[in-house]
């Protein structure tokens, strides 16, 4: 009796780490595991938090965690876009990190030649929003009414983008040397946690928001796993494609406003370098096909959370900045091996095979 008992609890539990290996969050919280149970044996001091203050005398947090949730903003806001884009297209963005240039430049060059005010800022801002949803729709019109492959498509302007940065300040590095700019990419005086964190913050209520109460998530989804019978239902697929190509546009000028403000100047060549490949990266680890169709956007965003987790351990660990494209290029083909539907498949069926044993076993 002892044994079918446990031979029951055996095949239940097995059961139980099938139905959780099915799930889309198993993906991005069993790499989160790792990274955390790594640097927990490796060094505890990792999750220290400390309370100080900076050059200005203001509190600050500081510490790892905080590093992660500072520089991850920034993912977490192209990560919304770049999942409505492949949800949509089938595709993937790889200009953003140019469009970012671009955006930036747009910024400085406005500023530069007026009075650093709130007003002044956010007209700035509209600008550069405006500007880089003019080039994420000339991206959408390639790949909607064109027809070209999305990597194709927009690797046009990540050819040129920085080159068109470059030519809207004159290929001058314009600064801003008033502090209140610095805000936007730093800390606000009195407030502990870094501003970029709050800004990723609203992004994320905004698009949850827009998903609930409008059905742009259905049509992407709709229209990324089958254009034809999406037509057929009353649905615009070229249409969708394009607004989700718009709304990469505005979260690349939120971060393009970002980056400029942690510095306060801009370099066109290595402002945002291989961001877009982070943000990708961000899609597939939560759990998203990068063909297209259904989408987590609450994945996303925690896929964007631990690719820097996984960026800030290794700069911990003193990896060169120069060997992390080869890490990430490791857990991109444990990705996309994993998300094969050959491997898929069969996994499915080791696993039938074991449970089915087991029940054979409790019988």
């Amino acid at each position: 009796m002892t044994q079918k008992v446990s031979t029951k609890k055996s095949g239940s539990f097995l059961e139980t780490v099938v139905a959780l290996t099915r799930k889309q969050f198993f993906i991005p919280i069993a790499a989160l595991t790792i990274l955390v149970l790594f640097n927990l044996i490796m060094d505890p001091s990792f999750f220290a938090i400390k309370l100080g203050t900076n050059s200005n005398g203001d509190p600050v947090l500081s510490g790892y965690l905080i590093t992660i949730l500072n520089n991850a903003s920034e993912l977490v806001i192209l990560a919304i876009g770049m999942t409505l884009v492949t949800s949509a297209s089938g595709g993937q963005d790889i200009s953003v990190g140019s469009t970012i240039a671009i955006a930036g430049s747009v910024i400085l060059r406005i500023l530069c030649n007026r009075p650093i005010t709130v007003a002044n800022m956010l007209f700035a801002f509209l600008v550069a929003a405006i500007v880089s949803m003019i080039f994420g729709a000339f991206n959408g019109v390639l790949v909607a009414y064109f027809k070209i492959q999305p990597m194709i498509a927009t690797l046009i302007l990540f050819t040129a983008g920085r080159s068109i940065a470059a030519w809207i300040n004159n290929n001058t590095l314009p600064v801003i040397n008033d502090p209140t700019f610095a805000y936007f990419g730093n800390f606000i005086p009195g407030i502990p946690v870094p501003t970029p964190f709050f800004i990723a913050a609203i992004c994320v209520i905004i698009i949850t928001l827009v998903l609930k109460f409008t059905t742009l998530g259905l049509y992407s989804q709709a229209v990324g796993i089958n254009p034809s019978s999406s037509r057929l239902n009353g649905i615009d697929p070229a249409k969708v494609k394009l607004i989700t190509y718009i709304i990469l546009g505005l979260c690349v000028a939120v971060v393009g406003l970002i980056k400029v403000s942690r510095i306060s100047t801009i370099n066109y060549s290595v402002v945002a370098k291989d961001i877009e490949m982070d943000a990708i990266l961000a899609v597939a680890l939560g759990g998203n096909s990068l063909g297209g169709g259904k989408f987590n956007m609450a994945s996303s965003i925690m896929g964007a959370y631990i690719i820097q987790f996984l960026t800030t351990t290794l700069f911990k660990f003193k990896v060169e900045s120069t060997a992390l494209p080869a890490y990430k290029a490791i857990v991109v083909i444990i990705l996309v091996v994993l998300s094969a539907p050959v491997v898929r498949e069969k996994m499915s069926a080791f696993w039938k095979k074991v449970t089915s044993k087991s029940a054979k076993e409790a019988a």
